[in-house]
């Protein structure tokens, strides 16, 4: 019911990720993200508390490969999840249960990882980790791209009714924090959300960390 991207930007050490799914609220449960640590895709069957707990696995100083087999013994229903992970450094990894529902697939590359099930057909997570790598523009649009390209390649087995996309860099939250929680057309309305929000990005980095150099809103009232 869900296929992500979860990459990281090798130049400026952010991390990111864009999910879709059939059901609502998609990134709500799925996607996790820690400043200067990591990210954690929880899908599939999802508990979302397994985000922070592989967060904090990677703050301790394991790799993506070590916090997931810690995880493995941690926790007895990962026959049930699909997982990704990536670090700081090194490869990412990814995880899917003997359980995982319908077509699907997961594939790595040096800094991304992209993972789906109930799946058109296996190519989609293809397509969405190659739209990711060949992709130009910022992180966001580069994310972004990866879920276009994956609808394009037959998306999932039924209709996509979520979206969201999150970024974090070096400011202390998700900079990008981007959601289109039921719709018909979530991906193009996530693009739609995009368009307003990436001009605006920086703006509000510095409303939260200099409020006495913060730009004006322009909006009507605020002088």
């Amino acid at each position: 019911m869900t296929f992500s991207i979860l990459a990281r930007d090798e130049d400026s050490g952010a991390f990111g990720m864009a999910v879709t799914s059939s059901s609502p609220c998609v990134a709500a449960r799925c996607l996790h993200l820690r400043c200067g640590v990591g990210g954690v895709a929880s899908q599939n069957i999802t508990d979302p508390r397994f985000g922070d707990w592989l967060l904090d696995r990677l703050v301790q100083g394991d790799s993506a490969d070590e916090a997931l087999a810690g995880l493995r013994a941690h926790d007895d229903t990962l026959d049930y999840r699909q997982l990704a992970v990536i670090g700081a450094r090194g490869a990412p990894a990814v995880h899917s249960g003997g359980r995982t529902l319908g077509v699907h697939h997961s594939r790595t590359s040096e800094h991304a990882v992209a993972a789906g099930n109930l799946l058109d057909n296996t190519g989609v997570v293809d397509a969405v980790l190659d739209g990711f790598e060949s992709a130009t523009g910022e992180f966001e649009q580069r994310l972004l791209a990866a879920l276009e390209a994956g609808l394009a390649a037959g998306g999932e087995a039924g209709d996509l009714r979520s979206a969201g996309l999150g970024v974090v860099r070096d400011a202390g939250w998700r900079e990008t924090d981007l959601r289109v929680d039921w719709s018909r057309t979530p991906v193009s309305g996530l693009q739609d959300l995009l368009e307003v929000w990436l001009p605006q990005r920086r703006d509000y980095v510095t409303r939260g960390i200099d409020p006495s150099t913060a730009p004006a809103y322009g909006v009507p009232g605020d002088e």
